[in-house]
């Protein structure tokens, strides 16, 4: 270590913002976010139901823990302090643990699929950051990028067949869940990568 080394690491620790500040920001960010993707279930369940449990304890909740632990990743590597910074790669499955404690949800992966529905979105998350944000395995990565982009596609085009012809693409409503739907999903696989473009390949 230089003498330079503890003047350089004193004026990067006093510069830092402290972290509950940081979680509070991307906790905001990320509940505006899953407001957002709860406003598209209910344009595709018509009539939409909200409740304490499937709104709040489902998608709001996991959307601010999932923002507030990728803005502290964000801040981290920032600071490039990337220790266990894979750790927060595996953000997105705060909704994981908000839907398996819906009340039936074992009982839907039985019945209508919707379960299984609910837990594809957190893996895509996860999949299109490591393809956005990823390190090396480029072929793999390629991979990833494919199957978000055609999640993408694919929510794009079944919303008329969920919802019906009132969203259909050639329809005002429709173009504007769609359009609204497929932003989300982007704006969450680019906030899924930061924790990917930070961490340190193995052996690195």
């Amino acid at each position: 270590m230089t003498l330079t080394q503890p003047a350089a690491i004193a004026s990067r620790t006093a510069g830092r913002r402290p972290a509950w500040r940081t979680a509070a920001v991307g906790a905001v960010c990320g509940l505006a976010w899953a407001g957002a993707l709860r406003a598209v279930m209910a344009e595709l369940a018509q009539p939409s139901r909200v409740a304490w449990s499937g709104t709040f304890a489902g998608v709001l909740i996991p959307g601010a823990v999932t923002g507030a632990l990728l803005a502290v990743a964000s801040a981290r590597g920032a600071e490039d302090r990337t220790e266990h910074m894979r750790w927060f790669t595996l953000a997105p499955l705060a909704f994981v643990v908000g839907i398996v404690v819906q009340p039936g949800f074992f009982a839907s992966l039985r019945g209508d699929g919707l379960g299984v529905g609910g837990l594809a979105f957190p893996a895509l998350m996860i999949i299109g950051g490591f393809a956005v944000g990823g390190r090396g395995w480029g072929w793999l990565r390629a991979i990833g990028g494919v199957l978000a982009a055609a999640f993408v596609v694919a929510l794009v085009v079944s919303l008329p067949m969920i919802a019906g012809p009132a969203l259909a693409l050639t329809e005002p409503r429709g173009a504007w869940v769609a359009s609204l739907a497929a932003s989300l999903t982007v704006l969450a696989v680019l906030a899924a990568s930061i924790p990917f473009r930070h961490a340190r390949r193995p052996g690195a």
